[in-house]
């Protein structure tokens, strides 16, 4: 069962930065690509961020220069550095991959992380 953790999530003030970890469960050269996603209250969820096995990445238009995904190939580990944050922020992050398992892929979930930004 491929297992993906997030952590780094809380409560910071406007203007405050905020580092996300995602630890996946299998080897992340399985993975074809990573991206971080959020959901804010009465909201659709929506990506953030992510990040291809080739370390290609693309942003949301309304974090990019705030926000950085990266990884660490040898702790099966995505993060996503948030800096200049806002309250508009404010959501529940989650992680997500596709998995590439033989000639067939799958995607998998985290179960979230809070992080609310007070103005």
């Amino acid at each position: 069962q491929v297992q993906l953790v997030e952590s780094g999530g809380g409560l910071v003030q406007a203007g405050g930065s905020l580092r996300l970890s995602c630890a996946a469960s299998l080897s992340i050269f399985r993975i074809t690509r990573m991206g971080w996603y959020r959901q804010a209250p009465g909201k659709q969820r929506e990506l953030v961020a992510g990040i291809t096995s080739g370390d290609n990445t693309n942003y949301a238009d309304s974090v990019k220069g705030r926000f950085t995904i990266s990884r660490d190939n040898a702790k099966n580990t995505v993060y996503l550095q948030m800096n200049s944050l806002k309250p508009e922020d404010t959501a529940v992050y989650y992680c997500n991959c596709d998995a590439a398992f033989g000639t067939k892929t799958y995607e998998y979930w985290g179960r979230g992380t809070q992080v609310t930004v007070s103005s």
